[in-house]
């Protein structure tokens, strides 16, 4: 992913979580999403959230519970078909995702990891 390609989908993907539009948030992933959290983890017992359904129910509670969500941009960090977005989340955490990218520029696997503090 160039640069270029990683501002433009920061700004987007920020955005998206800003406005707490679940289908907007969506759009960026693959319907065969991959997601590892340990925010899943303490919610759902498990780590993983599989298949853009099952995120859709997850996140849809999770912004139901946190109106007040917010992310702010730190940085955006390019791989190779891949992107690490560093932001600060409203409680002020610092949090990382890291996402994989499929040849249609969808995010097939992501993995959230958040500072210890």
């Amino acid at each position: 992913m160039s640069a270029a390609g990683a501002n433009e989908f920061a700004r987007d993907w920020i955005a998206a979580w800003n406005s707490a539009d679940i289908e907007r948030i969506l759009s960026h992933y693959a319907s065969d999403i991959v997601m590892h959290s340990p925010i899943a983890a303490q919610r759902l017992g498990s780590g993983t959230v599989n298949g853009r359904d099952a995120l859709r129910a997850y996140w849809t509670a999770a912004l139901a519970q946190n109106p007040e969500l917010r992310f702010e941009r730190v940085e955006a960090l390019t791989g190779h078909q891949s992107l690490t977005l560093l932001y600060e989340n409203h409680l002020g955490d610092l949090v990382a995702e890291t996402l994989e990218f499929g040849d249609d520029g969808k995010a097939r696997r992501a993995y959230a990891c958040y500072a210890s503090g």
